[in-house]
């Protein structure tokens, strides 16, 4: 991995903003929390339609998928250009190709950072942000190969797979330039599972400013600042990103067919990191 893109990798609703958001306050170290509707400063979006504008300056919307797909290498060239410095990426692509064309190109990966959750949770968190039902946001978490429906005003399109695909895909191999982190770990210990982080990315260790940032990242912050200037990431189709954040919620929503179909499908990779059974890894 000899690239300068440092992927920020998750499923949908699985703690990537929050990890952005400890990262800019860590990074810019301020006495207040960091404003979260400036996190596009040191934290790319590779699916946003601006980088893809500078190569074709049509509106995203009337693009087409495989049009997207042969300029994908080309805008991930020109992220990893953009700074002198490594640049921190945002996906929530699957490590695969599609439409003849990598989702991730290697070549100007320096490495990633996956964020994965439980997948109960993950269903509940989707299912808000889309302004899906239950059923449906499960049905997507389990249908292989899915993707965004089409090319949106603001976004390009994502493949995103089924949970076990996105999951499976960046954390198969092993590989030191790919960082695994649990969302469940960042909330029961985020001392330690951020350090962790802080220690691959290679930056100077402090104990202060860690606390500082976590503190500032604290989840009570974040719906604060959205609830008092709103969140300019938030779905069109949801009320608000910062909803719950917690940990649980989808043993206590989803009904036990819904649950049975979730383990039913992705059984192998909840084992693999302690989500299946209910109390393992605990």
């Amino acid at each position: 991995m000899m690239g300068k893109i440092l992927w920020l990798a998750s499923y949908p609703r699985s703690g990537n903003t929050w990890l952005r958001v400890l990262l800019h306050n860590y990074l810019r170290n301020p006495a207040e929390p960091y404003d979260i509707n400036r996190l596009q400063e040191h934290t790319v979006i590779e699916s946003a339609a601006r980088w893809y504008q500078m190569l074709d300056p049509r509106p995203c919307d009337t693009l087409t998928k495989e049009e997207v797909a042969a300029m994908r290498p080309k805008v991930q060239e020109m992220i990893a250009r953009s700074s002198a410095d490594t640049v921190i990426v945002k996906t929530h692509n699957a490590l695969v190709v599609d439409r003849g064309t990598p989702m991730i190109s290697e070549e100007h990966t320096a490495g990633a950072i996956y964020v994965l959750r439980n997948p109960l949770d993950v269903a509940v968190s989707y299912a808000a942000h889309f302004g899906l039902s239950l059923d449906d946001a499960v049905a997507a978490m389990n249908r292989p190969h899915n993707q965004s429906i089409s090319n949106q005003p603001a976004f390009v399109y994502e493949f995103h797979g089924s949970w076990s695909e996105n999951v499976e895909s960046w954390t198969a191999r092993d590989s030191k330039g790919i960082h695994v982190v649990r969302y469940e770990d960042l909330q029961a210990d985020p001392a330690a599972a951020f350090g962790g982080i802080i220690g691959f990315l290679g930056l100077p260790a402090n104990a202060e400013r860690l606390q500082r940032s976590i503190r500032n990242s604290a989840f009570e912050v974040l719906q604060t600042q959205e609830r008092i200037a709103g969140f300019r990431e938030r779905s069109q189709k949801s009320d608000r990103f910062f909803r719950a954040g917690r940990s649980g919620e989808g043993r206590e929503r989803l009904s036990p067919a819904l649950i049975e179909s979730l383990v039913g499908h992705h059984e192998a990779q909840m084992r693999r990191f302690g989500y299946w059974p209910e109390d393992a890894g605990r």
